[in-house]
């Protein structure tokens, strides 16, 4: 099959697509026809070597998370899926096993690929609702888990003013529409040319990067691009009392923020608490959780979407059809 691969360490240049054997699925595993699929972080990350000496990676290595396809085997003992299903959802490499959830871990095989294999008892895949088109089932996943968590996480109040930094990425426009829905009024950080589109999805006001620029007293501010070790910045925005929650590593420290007049929270949902994947379709079928894709890729051009990711700014999702 063809696949976009990873032969040692090294930045998403030296990815490039080759053909490799198929895997095939064993006990209470299914394998999946790709259709689309989307680029994460980590599908750049992990290869790269920043994690070699606490997550070790086997090569070669085929990247990717979310996806969208059709199950074509199943193994031994799986009762969910059927040859023939639609399905969709999220699954990390199988080298991050010790970070998935301690039950029902979702674990693939790499689904920038022709071809994937996954664990089938897990809340992180599920059937592709109708109403719900193939690219954006790739799109959701991973970017629609994590809004839901953060939202969760956040309780926000009708009325309550939310700072989003990095609201153009993936989880960005993910989470700012449903944050609008929740009644907050959503100040997100945007170039001039993304404001148009955050301004569709519910953000109220657009800002700037640079911290200067941040509001002040704000009740909750949300972190999706920052390390969480150099939040100061942020967590000045928020007014005493107010609550601060961000997505990226090292998992941050009280200490860190300067304050502890403000809740800070790491989110992170390994076990599905928040929901799965149904709950993700169900959003998106009713228009709550959009899918801003920014840019289309074949396979062939599977690479040079995961180089697009790391060295192009990017607003929504990369999607990679096969």
């Amino acid at each position: 099959m063809k696949a976009v691969v990873a032969t040692g360490y090294g930045p998403p240049e030296e990815f490039s697509v080759a053909e490799v054997p198929a895997p095939r699925p064993g006990p209470g595993q299914i394998q999946v026809r790709i259709a689309a699929a989307s680029v994460n972080p980590a599908d750049v990350r992990l290869p790269s070597g920043e994690f070699r000496d606490s997550v070790p990676v086997e090569f070669p290595h085929v990247p990717g998370n979310d996806f969208a396809g059709t199950v074509s085997e199943v193994g031994a003992g799986v009762r969910g899926y059927q040859v023939g299903d639609e399905i969709f959802g999220q699954a990390v490499p199988r080298a991050l096993r010790a970070m998935a959830g301690a039950t029902r871990p979702s674990l693939s095989t790499g689904s920038l690929a022709e071809y994937a294999v996954f664990e089938a008892d897990t809340p992180f895949l599920a059937h592709r609702p109708p109403g719900l088109e193939i690219e954006a089932a790739a799109a959701l996943p991973t970017v629609g888990l994590t809004a839901r968590a953060l939202l969760a996480t956040a309780e926000v109040r009708p009325g309550e003013t939310v700072l989003v930094v990095g609201a153009t990425g993936g989880v960005g426009t993910a989470v700012v529409p449903l944050l609008a829905r929740a009644g907050a009024r959503v100040i997100a950080t945007a170039t001039a040319a993304d404001a148009d589109i955050l301004h569709a999805l519910g953000a109220e006001q657009t800002i700037g990067y640079a911290e200067a620029g941040y509001p002040s007293d704000v009740d909750i501010a949300v972190n999706l691009t920052l390390p969480s070790d150099h939040l100061g910045g942020v967590a000045g925005a928020v007014r005493p009392g107010g609550r601060l929650l961000t997505i990226t590593y090292p998992v941050p420290r009280q200490e860190w923020l300067g304050r502890d007049d403000v809740t800070l929270h790491f989110v992170l949902d390994m076990e599905g608490t928040f929901g799965g994947m149904r709950e993700v379709g169900e959003l998106a079928v009713r228009g709550d959780l959009p899918a801003t894709i920014g840019r289309r890729y074949t396979l062939d051009d599977g690479a040079r979407a995961c180089v697009d990711f790391v060295r192009r700014h990017t607003t929504g999702k990369l999607v990679v059809t096969t």
